[in-house]
């Protein structure tokens, strides 16, 4: 993981990567420097307002999508760092992380227009589904759909700031 509990946003990846292997933080590498940028571009930083997490916790081999018994191997993992991260609003990146704790099946496209709720210790969080790093260094011309979840994000931490209030 990436970010200590406190992080009021959280986001959950899909697998580490080389890089992120390599480092042992999620996120690095070229996907890791776009998710910066997006997240800088909206006022957010790592660490500070935003922790990063991983669905599964070692990178599969040569790299290959995450296997549904894997994703079951590691969900105890999640959770747990969850429900210790006890986030204000939690962002899926890519279909694994979306699919995983929303548990449906769905595209990141089909998901990724509404407000979903994940349940962590009891709590309804409300949760944003987008586009993983990766996928958007191969369709750059999505990165703007990205960059507005990711302003439906600081709106939705704003409000819940407020309610709290």
């Amino acid at each position: 993981s990436d970010g200590a509990p406190g992080c009021p946003i959280v986001i959950v990846g899909e697998a580490p990567g080389r890089d992120e292997d390599l480092q042992g933080v999620p996120f690095v590498g070229k996907s890791g420097q776009l998710l910066t940028n997006i997240l800088s571009s909206v006022g957010l930083t790592r660490g500070k307002e935003v922790a990063i997490l991983n669905v599964l916790k070692c990178r599969p081999p040569k790299n290959r999508d995450p296997e549904s018994a894997e994703i079951a191997k590691c969900s105890a993992f999640l959770n747990r760092q969850l429900e210790l991260m006890a986030p204000k609003v939690l962002v899926l990146m890519g279909r694994f992380a979306a699919n995983s704790l929303l548990k449906e099946e769905a595209s990141v496209g089909h998901l990724r227009n509404s407000i979903k709720e994940v349940q962590i210790a009891g709590q309804k969080v409300p949760t944003i589904v987008t586009y993983h790093p990766s996928y958007l260094l191969r369709s750059p011309t999505e990165k703007e759909k990205s960059w507005q979840d990711f302003v439906r994000v600081k709106k939705l931490l704003k409000e819940s700031e407020n309610e709290a209030n």
